[in-house]
């Protein structure tokens, strides 16, 4: 994000302080009609120093047409927001409202955005072709990594811990690829008389159980 007063674009941002601004910010960003989104709120962040940045919101305009960053001002100061700034790109501040890709800092829900006026989060959040395919290698490697036997095993998983990257992926058009490579795997377990189910490893002929580390209940988050 960058600070530019002569310049004329679509999409703006601001950073809401909710300790200093009106009770109903939301509501009077919400009278602009314009398709917005707004943060979860980030109360995590650190500085440098490691002292607890103040708690706020990021806020995203995504106006029909171009506007001055006077006109983006004018809404900054209804709610008591610092200066606007210049978005480059919708999709990178929308992933960076999550910290989606800065693992280094605090992580956020995005469950806890909220989109106004025809903004789609989905849409924005969607990851490039690079990243799918990088997602892809990651879960095929989690695949061989734990010994996924099943389908339905991979997708509770990305459920559970992964609701943001890769169950959208499964659930869109991953799921093909994914499967493949879990019956490819399947296939070859056969000659060693090992099942799967319910996330537990089986030897059909022993009766032995061995439990996959992603199912143990310690390791799933909450």
């Amino acid at each position: 994000m960058r600070k530019n007063k002569n310049q004329r674009t679509r999409n703006w941002s601001i950073i809401v302080y909710p300790e200093s601004a009106p009770e109903n910010w939301i509501d009077i960003l919400q009278e602009e009609y314009v398709k917005m989104v707004i943060s979860p709120l980030h109360d995590k962040d650190t500085n440098v120093d490691g002292t607890v940045k103040k708690a706020h919101h990021h806020v995203l305009f995504m106006f029909d047409g171009v506007k001055s960053y006077n006109q983006v001002k004018t809404i900054a100061d209804s709610v008591n927001a610092p200066i606007p700034q210049v978005v480059g790109s919708a999709k990178g501040l929308t992933r960076y409202m999550l910290h989606m890709d800065n693992p280094e800092k605090a992580q956020y829900e995005s469950s806890d955005m909220l989109a106004f006026n025809g903004a789609d989060i989905t849409e924005l959040l969607k990851p490039s072709s690079a990243d799918r395919y990088s997602m892809i290698a990651d879960m095929l490697q989690f695949v061989d990594d734990n010994q996924i036997m099943e389908f339905e095993d991979i997708l509770t998983y990305a459920r559970l811990k992964k609701i943001d990257t890769w169950f959208p992926l499964l659930c869109d058009n991953s799921a093909y690829i994914i499967d493949s490579a879990i019956k490819s795997k399947r296939n070859r377990f056969k000659d060693s008389n090992l099942v799967s189910s319910n996330g537990e490893l089986v030897n059909v002929k022993t009766g032995e159980v061995e439990t996959l580390d992603f199912m143990k209940t310690d390791d799933v988050e909450e």
